[in-house]
Parts: structure tokens; C-alpha cells; sequence
């Protein structure tokens, strides 16, 4: 290696998505010589794969929706036609000129972007590798912000063809006549809206006890109710025993010992049952089998720790192989810290900006002798209907022993949801029964994920319901069930 491939900056971010290149413009901001390392595409998976391109695609079968819905308005259309090679031609198209837009803002901010692979050397530094060659960079200090990728169904390895990741059902140029989706978290939700809306025949099939089962208890029954009175096919509580592909279809066994109850509407549209128990080893399990063309395998994802050399380094891993940090990102080693996905659960794009900025300041000095800063992280679901949290869970703060206070405002008693015709959902909210903390909102229904930063603005605040019952909504809007909720929670509802 010689002097002329050295680099030396203060930073170094490995990894150009939401939580390497906010952490590297901030960085910038603040003075330090900064170097962003991306292997593949500037934004990251959200930008390039995740967030944004499936917003674009969501937002047309919204569309779609909207058009077969207008003859309530006195509207009358011609059957819509549905072009999916221009659906997905629209969310490239998006998610490329958002790319090109963060390198315009790297570059004005003058941080130094470098098109490779970076692992830690053995002998200090990092190195660097592209087609071009290798490189050495001495940095100072390192954040990785490295992402994930998702996590493959064991014996079912993704193929692209009949077996999707989530990369994969974003590229299609056909709609599958029928499709089962693994896993009903955000993103095997939004998938199930989005194929079904077009016309797919889907099935979700989730292992614990309800789809977007980390959610409210609440949220999961209208969601789960919402899938399938849109004919959605929904196994809950059922895990895959068996899978394999073999003459142009994925086969799937299912093992429900675990489900509660079987209604008649879970029962998969794909294929019928063949058969409701099986012995194995003088063992009868209750099973069903499927079988489909196509298999979208959304059953998590995991950290991108691998090629790092991260051996060179004093960086602990979780039992889970996610890079182990406190509250400023730091890890064990003096020198690395860690953002975003490549940390764990909750993998949000906006948790990882967040942690960016945050793990910054601290390198930076602007956060010297503070205590790490508790962050109300919103979650949101873009299907149909859309949801969005923040805080506890009624499970949650029972657990917690907490007394509570609870409102739930349907929004079929909103005056600005009936008239545009999204009277679909709820806005629920929690409150400690002694302090009046709010401890956690939960809204299902039209623009969700819009509405709940107005809950998020509250807890960051520290709001109680006093501020909240205050506080002016305007007339009419949806936001207005948000005000009723917090009324609700404290037996002064006036709408219902």
C-alpha cells in the first residue's frame, strides 16, 4: 500500500442509507472531514428497495381503489387497466432521482464518497476495495451503518422466481395469479395490499399469534378483520413445516398446532387443504398444505456484520449478530460506533437518521456529559388500511403495572373521514391514570403514518392530557378523532 492510496479523515461511515449519510452530513455540518463508503446504491435499501419505491407502488393501488370506488361520488369511470411495468417503472424512476439527490447533498456538504467495500485491516484503518483496486483510509473514528438484508426461510433459499424477497416483488412485470407471503410484519402487509389490490389471490401466513404482531392488540384485530374482508386468505399462528419448489410451483406445509382458531375465512384460496393431521414419529400434527406459483418470504431481516472485519476490532455481537451499542451508538471499541439496522431491532429508517445524528454530536462534543436521549419512535404500516404507533402497547403498559386511562375514537364518527369516504379505523390512546403521561397512541385508518406525529410532537414534549385537551384541531379533518381519543380516555367525549 503506498502513501498515495492513503486517505486520513476525522469520520468515516460505512454505508451511504438513512442512518450512514444523515450521520455523515451532519458530521460535515459540524466541521469533521468526513468520508462515506457505499458499495452499491447512495440512499440504501429504504430509498433504493424499501421505503420510497413501494410508497410509489401502494400509492397506485390506492389509486386503483380510489377509481372502482367513484361511482359513490357520482362519479362515473371506465374500468381502470392496470399497467404494472409502468407502476414499477414510475417507483425506479423515483427511487433514482431521490439517489442522485443525495449525492448532490454529499457533495455540497463536502463529504468525500468513495464507491467500494470497507473492512476493517488487521493492521489499523480501513480498507477499501473496487473494481479499480484497493485503497487504505485512516479515519479517526468509524460509524458502520452496514443495514440488512432479508432473512431467508430456512430450506427455501430466494431464487428471484418462484421463491421473492422483498427486492424481488418489487420488480415483477406480471401480476401472479395467486401468491403466499411469509410473514406478516410491515412489509409482508403492505405486499398483501398491494398484489391483492391488483388482483393476486393471497394468502399470509404469520408463526405468532397475529399479523404485525408486535403491534396494539386492537390494531392487529382491525388489521387482520381489514385483510380479510378484502378476500385475503390469513393463517395466524401456523408455521411452515415443509417447503420445497418443483414443477413451476412452491409447495408449503403448514403446521397450525399453534392456531387459536380456524374461521373459515383463514383457509387458503391458493390451494385447498389436503388433509388436517399427519403423524410423524406416532406424533399427529394438525396441517395444511399449500401450494402457489409464487412464495414472498418477509420473515425479517439480519444485520449486515459479515465482510467488516469487525475481527480487527473490539465490536461485540449480539446473540441475534447485531452490532451491540448504548444509547450514543458507541460500541466497544473506543474508535466504532454503530447506526440503523446493523444495531438491531426496531429496524426503521427513521430510528437509524435519528441515531446518526445523535451518535454525531456525541463524536462531535456537542453532547458531552448528557444522558443518551429517549426518542418516541412512530411505526407505520402503508397498506390498506394504513396504521401508525408510538409508545407502549396496552399489553405493554399493563405489564409494566401501569394504571391506565384508554380512549378509542372510531373514525366511522369523524365528519371529514365519512365525507371522503375513509371511515375505516380507529385513533386509541393510553394514559397513566395517575400522572395524565401519555404513553402510547395507536391510529388504524386514512393517513396514519400523517397524523402520528402529532402524538410523537406530545411525547417528546412530555405532554399530559391537559396540553392535548387544549390544543386547537382544525375542522374538519381527520386529525380532529386524535382530540376525541384524548377526550375519551378522560370521560369527556363529545362526538360519540
Amino acid at each position: 500500500m503506498t502513501a498515495a492510496t492513503r486517505t486520513d479523515f476525522d469520520l468515516a461511515v460505512l454505508g451511504g442509507g438513512p442512518g450512514g449519510y444523515v450521520a455523515a452530513l451532519r458530521a460535515a455540518q459540524l466541521g469533521l472531514r468526513t468520508a462515506l463508503v457505499e458499495r452499491e446504491h447512495l440512499g440504501g435499501i429504504c430509498l433504493n428497495w424499501g421505503c420510497i419505491p413501494t410508497k410509489s407502488l401502494l400509492h397506485g393501488v390506492d389509486l386503483l381503489r380510489q377509481i372502482r370506488d367513484a361511482q359513490q361520488f357520482g362519479l362515473s369511470v371506465p374500468p381502470p387497466v392496470v399497467d404494472l411495468r409502468q407502476m414499477v417503472a414510475r417507483s425506479r424512476d423515483v427511487s433514482a432521482r431521490l439517489n442522485r439527490g443525495v449525492g448532490q447533498l454529499l457533495r455540497k456538504a463536502g463529504v468525500t464518497v468513495f464507491e467500494a467495500s470497507a473492512a476493517f485491516a488487521a493492521g489499523g484503518g480501513l480498507t477499501l476495495s473496487a473494481p479499480g483496486g484497493e485503497r487504505r483510509l485512516q479515519a479517526a473514528r468509524v460509524i458502520v451503518a452496514t443495514g440488512a438484508r432479508p432473512r431467508p426461510l430456512p430450506g427455501l433459499p430466494f431464487d428471484g422466481d418462484r421463491v421473492w424477497s422483498y427486492k424481488d416483488a418489487l420488480q415483477r412485470d406480471a401480476i401472479p395469479p395467486a401468491l403466499v407471503i411469509v410473514g406478516a410484519g410491515a412489509i409482508g402487509l403492505e405486499f398483501a395490499s398491494f398484489y391483492a389490490g391488483l388482483g393476486s389471490r393471497v394468502t399470509l401466513v404469520e408463526a405468532r399469534a397475529d399479523v404485525l404482531p408486535d403491534a396494539d392488540a386492537d390494531v392487529s384485530a382491525a388489521l387482520r378483520e381489514a385483510l380479510q374482508r378484502q378476500g385475503i386468505a390469513v393463517h395466524v399462528g401456523t408455521r411452515i413445516r415443509e417447503a420445497a419448489v418443483g414443477d413451476g410451483v412452491v409447495r408449503l406445509v403448514l403446521d397450525t398446532a399453534g392456531r387459536s382458531e380456524r374461521p373459515q375465512s383463514c383457509r387458503s384460496r391458493v390451494s385447498p387443504p389436503e388433509g388436517d393431521e399427519e403423524t410423524s414419529g406416532g406424533r399427529a400434527f394438525p396441517h395444511e398444505a399449500l401450494t402457489a406459483p409464487h412464495v414472498l418470504v418477509a420473515i425479517g431481516l439480519q444485520p449486515n456484520v459479515e465482510a467488516l472485519g469487525l475481527e480487527h476490532t473490539r465490536v461485540a455481537l449480539s446473540p441475534q449478530r447485531s452490532i451491540v451499542v448504548d444509547g450514543w451508538g458507541a460500541t466497544a471499541d473506543p474508535a466504532v460506533y454503530a447506526v440503523g439496522d446493523v444495531t438491531g431491532a426496531p429496524m426503521l429508517a427513521h430510528r437509524a437518521s435519528h441515531q446518526g445524528m445523535v451518535c454525531v454530536e456525541r463524536i462531535a462534543g456537542r453532547r458531552a456529559g448528557e444522558t443518551p436521549p429517549g426518542a418516541a419512535l412512530p411505526a407505520c404500516t402503508y397498506g390498506h388500511p394504513q396504521t401508525a404507533s408510538v409508545g407502549l402497547s396496552e399489553a405493554q403498559a399493563r405489564a409494566a403495572g401501569r394504571a391506565l386511562r384508554i380512549g378509542r375514537f372510531p373514525l366511522a364518527a369523524n365528519g371529514k373521514a365519512l365525507a371522503i369516504g375513509a371511515a375505516e379505523g380507529f385513533v386509541k390512546t393510553l394514559f397513566d391514570a395517575d400522572s395524565g403521561a401519555l404513553l402510547g397512541a395507536h391510529i388504524v385508518g386514512h393517513d396514519a403514518p400523517e397524523l402520528i406525529h402529532g402524538f410523537c410532537l406530545a411525547a417528546t414534549l412530555e405532554s399530559t392530557e391537559a396540553e392535548l385537551m387544549d390544543t386547537v384541531f382544525p375542522h374538519p379533518a381527520v386529525a380532529e378523532a386524535m382530540h376525541e381519543s384524548v377526550l375519551l380516555a378522560f370521560d369527556r367525549p363529545l362526538h360519540i
